[in-house]
Order: structure tokens, then sequence, then C-alpha cells
């Protein structure tokens, strides 16, 4: 197999061992997200976009108001990285979270959460795209250009367990031509959408990952450095992210909370139109569709499109290790689909 493949051994760990990435050591300060506070406060945990911080200010008030509908107090449990939520989720230090796509997949298959909502945005459709960005006056005018140049440019992606910010572009762009970003580049770095957009404006990297919601917020906060981007690639739809709630947090408390948060922004007068501005301040959030964990479903689709393609495309010591790999990876795909039937 490839270097490449070599490197990033979880995906031949199999589609559901992958998503959390074990063995990921966390930041001093997302190992202590959420310690500390009250034990029997409800706690929420915050995918991060852009900073925490930034992320925990735009959950603020939704959250405050969450603490008077319920009369229970309710925290927010804010990282810096997804790997940082994930094992908060992992350690039960999270009652309820907005999660993507992978992240949810390993929350209800081995982390004891239920989906019960899907991210509505703010222009009703219920998914986004993934992207990539350029300068506006860079020599990559399109996706061939981007292609036709390997080890050249400088590229900025997202974390591993990010749909947009990984997954989809290694699916679409990479894996289905035969290539591996990590070795397709002449540089690779981690970091979020927003610190990506800025590197690529700064012509500190070449092209950049990035998604629809997170390129509006982009605009908003920085609209004279994002006219200078222009977008060369985007994928095709993902579904939004989605609400887990835990499965042992008690009763009648969760269930209240569930239809808080399921409500939420759908009142009318005063009430409502300060629910629906506390949602605006979110990106593109309008309000919380009722959902189970079938909705996970094109999300394992999509790990298993991109472990598929890598595992066709791979140097093999024989057609007989090809076919043994893809038969396991089968495998994996119906036990996946197995576990979001089994909650």
């Amino acid at each position: 197999m490839r270097l490449g493949e070599r490197r990033r051994w979880w995906l031949r760990a199999g589609l559901l061992a992958c998503l959390l990435g074990f063995g990921v050591s966390l930041r001093a300060d997302d190992a202590a997200a959420g310690m500390g506070e009250d034990s029997t406060a409800i706690r929420f945990g915050i995918l991060p976009i852009g900073s925490a911080a930034e992320s925990r200010e735009q959950w603020q008030p939704l959250l405050a108001d969450m603490e008077k509908k319920l009369g229970h107090p309710v925290t927010a449990v804010s990282v810096s990285s997804y790997a940082g939520l994930s094992g908060a989720i992992g350690d039960q230090r999270v009652d309820i979270a907005f999660l993507s796509g992978r992240l949810a997949i390993e929350a209800v298959a081995h982390q004891h959460m239920s989906v019960v909502a899907q991210f509505v945005r703010s222009d009703g459709a219920r998914g986004n795209v993934a992207m990539l960005l350029v300068r506006n006056d860079s020599a990559i005018h399109n996706l061939n250009d981007l292609l036709d140049h390997p080890r050249h440019w400088r590229y900025a992606r997202g974390e591993p367990l990010s749909v947009t910010g990984y997954v989809m572009p290694e699916a679409q762009v990479f894996a289905s031509r035969g290539l591996n970003s990590d070795t397709f580049f002449a540089s690779v770095r981690v970091g979020n959408h927003q610190n990506n957009a800025l590197a690529v404006v700064n012509r500190e990297v070449d092209v950049a990952t990035g998604n629809n919601p997170d390129l509006d917020l982009f605009r908003r906060n920085f609209p004279s450095e994002a006219s200078q981007l222009k977008v060369i690639w985007q994928s095709s739809l993902i579904p939004s992210g989605v609400l887990v709630v835990r499965d042992g947090m008690p009763e009648p408390l969760r269930s209240r909370l569930i239809a808080a948060m399921r409500g939420y922004g759908q009142s009318a007068g005063a009430a409502g139109e300060r629910e629906r501005a506390n949602l605006a301040r979110i990106p593109d959030l309008a309000g919380f569709a009722p959902a189970d964990n079938s909705v996970l479903k094109p999300f394992v689709d999509m790990e298993f499109q991109l472990v598929r393609e890598q595992a066709e495309h791979g140097h093999w010591v024989n057609e007989s290790a090809r076919h043994a790999r893809l038969k396991q990876i089968d495998m994996d795909y119906q036990n996946a689909l197995q576990q979001l039937q089994r909650h």
C-alpha cells in the first residue's frame, strides 16, 4: 500500500474503528472541559467553529434560555478540537451535543448517545457543501489546475473527524482519482475552517477546505479578506449536523430537554422572535427538526465511499490481499448500519 495509507492506520481498522481515531491525545484544555462544574447540570457539548470561545459565545443565549425553560442548570462543554469533544462524550462528560457526521456516528455506535434532532439551515435546507478555496489571484483557476501539479501546492484541511474539512474533499476529489492528499501536496497543515481561510488569504497555503456556513461566517467576520477568496470546487450536498442526547440521562428531564430543543424558535410573538434571534447568532442555524439515528446513514455511506476508493486504488502485494480488504470494508459497512438500527 502507498505511504499515505500506511500512515493512516485507522483506515485499515475498519469503518467504525476509524471514526474516533483511537489513541489521539487531547489538549490539556480539552481534557479539562466540563470538569469542576455542577455535576447535576445538563452539559451541552459544542462543536468548535472558529475558536472554542467564539462557539461558546454563539451558543450561550440559547443555553441560558434552556436553563430557564427547564428550571435546571445548563453548562457548556466547549473544546478546541473535534477529538476533544469526542473524548468528552466518551468520558460521559456531555449530556447533549451538536455534532457533525463522523462524531455523531461514533457517539451513537460507541458512546451511548442517540440522535434527537437535525439542524435546519436559515435557507430551509438540511445540508451544506464542502469547498476548496483559493485566492482570487491564484494560479489555480479550477480543479484541473490543482490536480495537474502534484507535489507543488500547499494545502490546509480540517481534522480527519471533519466531514467538510477532510472526508468529502478526500473522497470526491482525491481518492476517487487514486490520489491521497497527504502525499499529493507539497505540504499539508490542519486547522479549523476560519484559520485555513485566513492562511489562504495570507499566502501561507495555496488551497484550503471549507464549507458554505463557515464561509458565510468568514465573510461576516473578515469581509475584506473574504473578498480575496474564490471557490474552485464544491461537493454534493452533505446532511446537516445533528443533536445527540445521552441515553442514560434521567427522565423526565431528558424528554423535556428534547422537546425544548425541537421547539426552540417555533413560538409566535416576542418570545419566538427573541429565540430566532438567538438561533441567528449560530452560523446558518434556523432551528432543530425532529430526527433519529437513521439520518446518519449518508455519513456512513461517505465513510464507506472513502475507505473503499482508497483500498481500490492502493498498492497491494497481490489481488488476493486487495480482495480481502474490500471484503472486510463491505462487512464493516453492514456492521455500521446495524449499529445505527440497534439504537
